[in-house]
């Protein structure tokens, strides 16, 4: 699939998201899929990329929710991805997944599958360096290093509560847990 094809595509996925507020559209295993989203998502991803933002070096900037294409059966949109800023400057529909340093997902009911099975399977073939699933359902964070083809090496979960570290190859970041949102139904953290 070229680049122009995807822009067509994602343009297509916009209309969606515009007529059916609240939802996210992403293409998954050639399927188009759609997400409720409830407060805490976003919340979640506004307190994360907020601590990202502090510690990312200059030359590396964020872009969120913006199509990331795969393969013909796979455009992600992540919620949140740490890309090269001169990347990010260039205000794109589709960005390529060996830009991303950093990919974040904020799992919510319908996506559990996609985030812990697709995507990491996906992001970890195409040699994303880190991902990280904040999951505000568990009250955890999942977070994923050393990417290979049958999926990442490293694998650590982190409650909400504690600090989440991550070792990356533009430096390291720490991301407080103790204040991400959780669904109600979800135990509080001690």
């Amino acid at each position: 699939m070229t680049i122009s094809e995807i822009d067509r595509l994602h343009s297509q996925l916009s209309r969606f998201e515009d007529q059916f507020p609240g939802y996210r559209t992403e293409i998954v295993e050639g399927n188009i899929v759609m997400s409720p989203v409830k407060p805490h998502h976003g919340e979640t991803i506004r307190r994360v990329w907020n601590a990202l933002e502090e510690q990312v070096p200059e030359g590396w900037a964020f872009i969120s929710d913006v199509a990331v294409p795969f393969d013909d059966d796979n455009e992600f949109c992540p919620d949140l991805a740490v890309i090269p800023a001169a990347e990010v400057a260039k205000n794109l529909g589709a960005y390529a997944p060996e830009l991303i340093e950093v990919a974040v997902e904020v799992v919510s009911p319908s996506s559990v599958r996609n985030d812990y099975e697709v995507k990491v399977r996906e992001y970890a073939r195409r040699g994303i360096p880190h991902y990280l699933i904040f999951d505000p359902y568990r009250g955890h964070c999942v977070t994923m290093w050393n990417p290979g083809p049958d999926g990442y090496l490293g694998r650590d979960s982190i409650p909400y509560g504690k600090p989440v570290v991550v070792a990356s190859g533009i430096g390291s970041f720490t991301v407080d847990t103790a204040k991400l949102p959780t669904d109600p139904g979800t135990p509080p953290v001690s």
